[in-house]
C-alpha cells in the first residue's frame, strides 16, 4: 500500500535532527555554506543535502514568532517531473508501486543540461538538484533502501518531538485530521496542505505563504501530462515574455 508523510509543524522545534539524519544515513558530504542572516542553514537543496528545516520570523497578534518547516520532496502522486523526464529519458525517474515514492535513477545521467533544467523547472517545490559532477539529478529518496528493510525513514525514526510521522496512507490521512483537530483548539488558523495530491503532508498553524514560498505553491492536481502538454506548459513563460 501507497505509504505517507505527515509532519505536524506545531510540534517541530527546529532542532535540525531530522536534517543531520537524512545526512548521515545518505553519507552525503559536508557542503561549504555561508551566512545569510538567517539560522536556516545551507540555504536551499544541493546534491548532498535532501532535506531542509525552513526558517521564518513574523510579528504575529503583537508577538515576534518563528515558523519552522522541514522542507522535502513531496513525493507529488502524480508527478510532474516523472512526466517531463518520461519525454526524454524513459525510466530516469520512476514511481515505487509498493510505497508510491517517487525515485530518479542513474538514468537521470543522460538528461542534458537543459532537460535536467526543465524537469526541476516543472517542480512547484523547486526540489530536483543536478551534481554538476555526476550528472545526475538527486533528491529525496523516502529512504527507500530502509523502508524494504522494514525500517522507518531516517528523518522519521530521529525526530524526538514526534513532528514527523510515517506509515500507510489510510492511517496518515486519519491522523492528519485527527491531530488537525486537535491542533485548532489552539491555533484556529491550523490547516493541512494539500493532503490529496501529496506523498507529504504538512499541518501548518498559520497561513501558508508565511512558512516560505515553497509552502505557499499549491501541489499538482491533474493525472500524467502528454508530451504537447508538457512542452505547452514550458512555453507558457515565453509567450508571457513577448506579450
Amino acid at each position: 500500500m501507497p505509504k505517507t508523510f505527515f509532519i505536524d509543524t506545531s510540534r517541530c522545534t527546529a532542532c535540525r535532527g531530522c536534517q543531520v539524519a537524512c545526512k548521515e544515513w545518505h553519507q552525503h558530504k559536508a557542503v561549504p555554506t555561508t551566512q545569510t542572516g538567517t539560522h536556516q542553514n545551507p540555504p536551499t537543496f544541493t546534491p548532498f543535502n535532501f532535506k531542509i528545516v525552513r526558517f521564518s520570523e513574523h510579528k504575529i497578534d503583537g508577538q515576534i514568532k518563528w515558523l519552522f518547516f522541514p522542507d522535502q520532496c513531496r513525493h507529488c502522486i502524480n508527478p510532474p517531473c516523472k512526466d517531463a523526464a518520461d519525454a526524454y529519458v524513459p525510466g530516469a525517474i520512476v514511481q515505487d508501486e509498493a510505497t508510491g515514492a517517487v525515485l530518479y535513477t542513474d538514468l537521470t545521467k543522460k538528461l542534458t543540461i537543459d532537460q535536467a533544467q526543465e524537469v526541476r523547472d516543472v517542480c512547484p517545490y523547486a526540489i530536483p538538484v543536478r551534481d554538476q559532477d555526476s550528472g545526475m539529478l538527486t533528491k529525496c529518496d523516502w529512504c527507500i533502501d530502509r523502508q524494504q528493510a522494514g525500517m522507518l525513514p531516517a528523518c522519521v525514526k530521529t525526530c524526538c518531538t514526534g513532528a514527523m510521522n510515517f506509515g500507510e496512507r489510510a492511517d496518515m490521512l486519519v491522523l492528519a485530521r485527527q491531530t488537525l483537530a486537535k491542533v485548532k483548539e489552539s491555533h484556529p488558523k491550523a490547516q493541512l496542505l494539500d493532503e490529496d495530491y501529496l506523498g507529504v503532508i504538512y499541518l501548518v498553524t498559520e497561513p501558508r505563504n508565511l512558512y516560505s514560498e515553497y509552502a505557499e505553491r499549491r501541489a499538482p492536481q491533474h493525472g500524467p501530462m502528454s508530451r504537447q502538454a508538457f512542452l505547452a506548459m514550458l512555453a507558457r513563460p515565453v509567450t508571457r515574455m513577448r506579450g
